[in-house]
């Protein structure tokens, strides 16, 4: 009966080393399970971090853009208040009336109008000889001329003008049909 207790005794403490080896195990695969969990919550964090960051890239563009439109915008209709400006001084200068010297103000004030406009971004579209442009151009009367090809540009009633890419105001025109 010694005998077999010895023999048995083995049997247990086998028993208790495997009974102490899965509780590692479970804490094992328990650790294994909070990392991958871990790794799982970093990766959607990082995904989200790196969407948040475009996001927000996007958004400085759009709002950058967004802010040079307006200032254009505004820009564009400083200019269409002065337009009338430029269009009385150029009547002005179409008429003699006064002294040699009253013309030459006229016209140095119709030069240092035009040359303002033109640093400012303003041009002049519309000439005679043009092709009829709707955009840029508003018909106004149609004449037969045979001098002239069809939807041609004849005549300049009232100056047009555009700033950047935006037409301020069309030029007035008499046509050819």
């Amino acid at each position: 009966m010694a005998e077999d207790i010895k023999k048995e005794e083995p049997i247990e403490e086998q028993t208790e080393e495997k009974a102490a080896e899965a509780p590692k195990k479970e804490r094992k695969s328990k650790k294994a399970a909070e990392i991958e969990a871990l790794k799982a919550e970093l990766e959607a964090l990082n995904d989200l971090l790196l969407r948040t960051a475009a996001e927000f890239d996007n958004y400085k563009k759009r709002t950058e853009r967004e802010k040079i439109t307006t200032a254009e915008y505004a820009k564009a209709q400083v200019m269409k208040n002065l337009l009338p400006i430029i269009d009385n001084a150029d009547r002005a200068a179409g008429f003699e009336h006064g002294t040699e010297q009253f013309n030459k103000g006229i016209e140095l004030i119709v030069k240092q109008l035009g040359d303002l406009a033109g640093k400012l971004g303003l041009q002049e579209i519309g000439a005679v000889g043009d092709t009829f442009d709707p955009t840029i151009h508003e018909a106004v009367m149609h004449v037969e001329d045979e001098n002239f090809g069809e939807n041609t540009v004849t005549r300049i009633l009232q100056k047009g003008y555009k700033f950047g890419d935006t037409v301020v105001r069309p030029a007035m025109v008499q046509v050819a049909n």
